[in-house]
């Protein structure tokens, strides 16, 4: 069974930094669009950040754009999310996808059309 596993959540000061890590051991990402969802209490699951495999295209959503740097490496079919300037507000459990539909991201990231998935991480923002 193909597991995704997340790791690099944790507690953090505002302002501060965090690198999380989704490593897919037994699976090669090649040719897919990977991604990184979050989800706060309360509130609905949101697609953050997106990249191709294709072309290594990037896609943000506008609540981390300028902050966030989505990468992957397909040789160890491992993806990363470097999020800088954490606020408040960027705390929630952080869960990877792959979409093994297309290589390609599209405008937004819509959580049903990936199909693979992470168990999630918690990112703590806090003083």
């Amino acid at each position: 069974q193909v597991q995704f596993v997340e790791s690099g959540g944790g507690l953090v000061q505002p302002g501060g930094s965090l690198r999380l890590s989704c490593d897919v051991p037994g699976m090669t990402l090649e040719y897919y669009a990977v991604a990184w969802f979050r989800q706060a209490p309360g509130k609905e699951r949101e697609g953050i950040s997106c990249i191709s495999y294709s072309d290594g295209s990037t896609y943000y959503a506008d609540s981390v754009k300028g902050r966030f740097t989505i990468s992957r490496n397909n040789a160890k079919s491992t993806f990363y999310l470097q999020m800088n300037s954490l606020k408040p507000e960027d705390m929630a459990v952080y869960y990877c996808a792959a979409n093994t539909m297309r290589s390609q991201c599209g405008s937004t990231i819509i959580g049903h059309e990936y199909n693979y998935w992470g168990q999630g991480t918690q990112v703590t923002v806090s003083t």
